[in-house]
């Protein structure tokens, strides 16, 4: 019987009904630790033999993929591959399937949220209460401050909506402009430098660089509109983090919504620790509606590849 690799958390842990689809297929179903991210040697170990591989956000090296003896496809559920060294897979002829918006929707209501969050300090006054400490911050309201979007793709088109919805104006940066994108003459493409020196909050939606330099350096930071926001629910190498404590310490930024970091859990948690950081473990996509899209979809693209 011919066996297929599941990675993602979200399904080594509780399961799921799609996953029936592979084994009623003829498939054997392989799971790697229940709950965790497996690292490069459980990989290595257990991949060998698989000819389907249901991936999550976990490195997927060279070395995984030479050892992954027989392996024919990798079909993520989801729609980042940086995790996956691409140049290692063509070489041998390893096909790679995105799950395309399956997470957009939840992607983008979490930004919302992360908004509302960090410019309400919700988790600070929550905490503080919960001392028995009766203190506030002063915050900010979202109708007409300017939303720039690092990335108008699915998702941000989706967080666009929210905002403009919300009575936002909203500025995006994105290499491949949709002119047919008209929602509201309260939305408009622009430059990063416009972008940056206009936006109340800046919001990320791009993959991480290939050449592994943070996009959110020093002078990113010192081109952006004193006082603003940040949210981060793309990748946590778009953020330089000793730029951004700085940042934060000096008032330069007011604050930093992040779900994502560069390890996953962190290592270096001063970030996560910041009195002006809301952190959230990697929860954009984690949502019941878009692990079943993103799982639906990652499955029917095992069976079409592999048939």
């Amino acid at each position: 019987m011919k066996k297929i690799l599941v990675t993602p958390r979200s399904i080594t842990k509780d399961g799921h009904p799609a996953l029936n689809r592979l084994r009623n297929a003829g498939y054997e179903i392989v799971f790697c630790s229940p709950g965790k991210q497996p690292s490069e040697e459980e990989l290595i170990n257990i991949l060998p033999g698989c000819c389907g591989y249901l991936a999550g956000v976990e490195k997927i090296s060279a070395n995984v993929l030479s050892a992954a003896n027989g392996l024919e496809v990798i079909s993520r559920n989801g729609v980042g591959t940086d995790n996956i060294d691409l140049k290692a897979a063509q070489n041998l002829n390893i096909r790679i399937c995105k799950t395309e918006g399956a997470n957009a929707r939840g992607a983008a209501e979490l930004t919302m949220s992360l908004i509302f969050a960090i410019t309400r300090s919700i988790p600070f006054s929550d905490g503080k209460l919960k001392e028995g400490q009766w203190e506030r911050r002063l915050g900010i309201e979202i109708k007409g401050k300017t939303l720039g979007l690092i990335g108008c793709g699915r998702i941000g088109k989706e967080v666009a909506c929210m905002a403009l919805g919300m009575g936002m104006y909203v500025i995006a940066f994105d290499l491949f402009t949709n002119d047919n994108f008209t929602l509201s003459e309260n939305f408009q493409y622009a430059g990063m430098k416009e972008l940056l020196a206009k936006s109340d909050i800046i919001s990320l939606h791009i993959p991480a660089p290939e050449d592994g330099a943070p996009l959110v350096d020093k002078s990113f930071i010192w081109g952006m509109k004193k006082g603003a926001y940040i949210i981060n629910t793309a990748r946590g190498e778009l953020i330089n983090d000793e730029a951004m404590i700085e940042a934060l310490d000096s008032g330069i930024i007011s604050g930093l919504a992040t779900d994502v970091f560069r390890n996953e859990p962190p290592v270096d948690t001063r970030i996560v620790k910041h009195n002006k950081v809301i952190a959230t473990p990697h929860i954009g996509g984690f949502t019941r509606e878009s692990v079943d899209r993103a799982v639906d979809g990652a499955v029917d693209n095992l069976l079409i590849y592999l048939k």
